[in-house]
């Protein structure tokens, strides 16, 4: 099973049940400086912390005296502009004494499945933890409707934390593990300590209810751990309603981890170089010694670029012997690679009339 402590990078999920009072509808602010604390301790021990929180629709829902009944998609759109307000202030006041600063991150599944919003939401997650920050993450319920939605925060903090490259994911949820069954209802049922691989007998296993607050599942937990484990990042299950839950997972509290069998930056290399490229930039000898040393590659090192592609599609990347090197994602259109091939980063602003990125293609993007 993972430590906590060894974790360089953790993702940690939060259900509204767990912020949020089921019988009164006010945030568990106790409960809310102990997470803060936690998170604290993370990164004391070095680790980078982000948190994909739940709790603005069950938050907006009391201050408009909106029914506790399932709400109409305007409704659940205007508690959650409202919410999203106080959910932020709170991490906010939750995390200041600690001396940490937090950020408001809302994304909808239109961010990760197109690659130039997803670049984007990836640029400004590592610009923000290199900064020291703690990403609060949130689907953006305001303007997301049904075919934009993840639905649940449960696959939302997978696709994070594969997104960034995370090894370990935290599910905080009313129950405290995988069983085989529900144990509210089956007497027989038992939790599982470690899966190691998602069968078909443990699908069949998941139920599909859930709490009075949260929307996921078993089976949205299952499906959040196929994606998690197969970007590299172990994920666990745990009952987080107590104080200081990480801390108490950390020193034994019950929970079921799934296990990868990859690390994150494997994974991801191996996604990016099972894609389809869509164009060719060739490089000079100097560019190939400096990506061979794990840099990210520069317009000034490319001779040549081929193909029509968009900004954060793949292309393959040629050596001065047309000898293919691999590829990577590429952070500017065909067109705005011709025009700055050759150029020294501080001379891209002045040939595209805009601000660019120095990284033709960034380093954590290639796939050689």
């Amino acid at each position: 099973m993972a430590s906590l402590t060894e974790a360089r990078r953790l993702v940690v999920k939060i259900g509204s049940a767990l912020l949020v009072d089921r019988m009164t509808g006010a945030l568990r602010s106790d409960w809310l400086k102990s997470l803060a604390a936690d998170v604290a301790w993370l990164k004391g021990q070095g680790a980078d912390v982000i948190l994909v929180s739940s709790g603005s629709i069950a938050l907006g829902r009391g201050v408009l005296g909106l029914p506790r009944s399932d709400l109409a998609l305007e409704q659940s759109q205007a508690a959650a502009a409202v919410g999203q307000i106080r959910l932020a202030r709170a991490y906010e006041e939750a995390l200041a004494p600690h001396a940490i600063t937090t950020a408001q991150v809302l994304v909808t599944l239109e961010d990760s499945t197109d690659r130039r919003r997803y670049l984007n939401s990836r640029a400004t997650l590592e610009t923000l933890l290199g900064l020291g920050a703690v990403p609060i993450v949130n689907e953006n319920d305001t303007i997301a409707t049904d075919e934009i939605r993840y639905g649940d925060n449960d696959r939302l903090a997978a696709q994070v934390a594969v997104t960034i490259g995370a090894d370990t994911l935290i599910l905080l949820s009313d129950v405290d593990g995988f069983y085989s069954g529900n144990p509210s209802q089956d007497s027989t049922a038992t939790r599982f300590d470690v899966i190691e691989q998602i069968t078909p007998e443990i699908e069949a296993m998941a139920g599909d209810a859930g709490s009075g607050l949260s929307k996921g599942g078993m089976k949205t937990k299952l499906m959040a751990a196929r994606v998690a484990t197969a970007g590299g990042c172990a994920m666990a299950i745990t009952e987080g309603s107590a104080l200081n839950p990480l801390r108490r997972l950390q020193e034994g509290g019950a929970a079921t981890w799934f296990t990868a069998q990859i690390d994150p930056q494997a994974a991801r290399k191996r996604w990016i170089g099972a894609m389809k490229p869509r164009g060719q930039i060739t490089v000079d000898a100097g560019a190939v010694a400096a990506m061979r040393t794990g840099k990210s590659l520069l317009p000034a090192g490319v001779t040549k670029v081929t193909g029509s592609f968009q900004r954060g599609d793949p292309v393959e990347v040629l050596g001065p012997d047309a000898i293919s090197l691999g590829q990577g994602l590429c952070r500017y259109t065909a067109a705005e690679s011709r025009a700055i091939m050759g150029c020294r980063s501080a001379e891209i602003e002045t040939v595209l009339g805009y601000p660019g990125r120095a990284a033709l293609i960034h380093r954590d993007d290639m796939a050689f």
